[in-house]
């Protein structure tokens, strides 16, 4: 008797494990998503900082680029001229990459990867941090030249969400960037 109650609940705990965690099915294509927004990201950060960008079209992507985003999500802006970090509302850090003085910005993104699995919150949302670094250039006609390196880690948020479709509700995962934290600048 005492072993079918061990193996009761041995069961009880893997089932309820089961239904706090996303399906491995799943999860695979969870993190394809949350990689290929943080890949949407970079590409429209690319075009907003592009001085070639005509103003009507940055505004449309910085459009596209917000509803990435989580409600109230900030990006961390440095620079090797300092060592404090300053975070910006997502749009505001937008409006600011666009108005830099500077005639040609290049932002490249690259080696972009997961550095913690996701991990289930309270609420049933899942958070994880996806690492980037990204390049900046920044040039001028009369000779002013920044570069820099940076690291930054991304939040991520995983919740599952419903939709009605003819009718019918269906269940599916949605994940949003977060925070854009800085963790190191070089040259």
């Amino acid at each position: 008797m005492k072993h079918i109650l061990v193996a009761v609940t041995l069961l009880m705990g893997v089932s309820a494990f089961a239904q706090t965690n996303v399906d491995p099915r799943r999860k695979q294509a969870i993190d394809s998503l949350a990689l290929e927004k943080v890949k949407d990201l970079s590409k429209y950060i690319s075009i907003i900082g592009d001085k070639q960008t005509q103003f009507s079209e940055a505004q449309r992507v910085m459009d596209r680029a917000e509803e990435l985003f989580a409600p109230d999500s900030e990006m961390g802006v440095s620079s090797l001229s300092r060592e404090e970090i300053s975070y910006y509302k997502v749009r505001e850090y937008f409006e600011r990459l666009m108005a830099l003085n500077y005639d040609k910005v290049t932002i490249k993104w690259y080696d972009i990867h997961y550095i913690s699995d996701l991990e289930r919150q309270p609420d049933g949302t899942y958070v994880g941090v996806i690492t980037i670094y990204q390049r900046f250039e920044g040039t001028s006609d009369d000779g002013m030249s920044y570069k820099d390196t940076t690291k930054k880690d991304i939040t991520i948020y995983v919740k599952k969400k419903e939709t009605q479709i003819a009718g019918r509700t269906i269940e599916f995962w949605d994940v949003l960037l977060g925070d854009v934290r800085v963790t190191e600048t070089s040259a």
